[in-house]
């Protein structure tokens, strides 16, 4: 079993750039696929970006490519999430989790393990 905890929130300027990370305090994330997602409020848990184990595939929501962009180092048995040209509708709780499964996919169902998040906030 795999503990994952999130940093990197805070609150940004539109146009900004945020840096989340997702640490495991337990277990190895290089075992797992990795993926990212947020909750507004009001709203439902939606996909962000996934990663492969081994980094080499990635995928991303369509409001998000070009702008965020998903990486891990598995000898730091950490994973990110860079976000830059940040917009107000990107303000969310942004939570990463971790699945057993082959693929970089968006489906919640396909992670067993969640962090408990991390608030990102952009203002207009």
């Amino acid at each position: 079993q795999v503990q994952l905890v999130e940093s990197g929130g805070g609150l940004v300027p539109a146009g900004g750039s945020l840096r989340l990370s997702c640490a495991a305090s337990r277990g190895t994330l290089s075992s797992y696929v990795m993926g990212w997602f947020r909750q507004a409020p009001g709203r439902e848990r939606e996909f962000v970006s996934a990663i492969t184990r081994n980094g080499d595939s990635t995928r991303d929501v369509d409001s998000v490519k070009g702008r965020f962009i998903i990486s891990r180092d598995n000898a730091k048995n950490t994973v990110y999430l860079q976000m830059n040209s940040l917009k107000p509708e990107d303000t969310a709780v942004y939570y990463c989790a971790a699945g057993w499964g082959p693929f970089a996919t968006p489906l919640l169902s396909s992670y067993d393990y969640w962090g408990h998040g991390t608030q990102v906030t952009v203002s207009p």
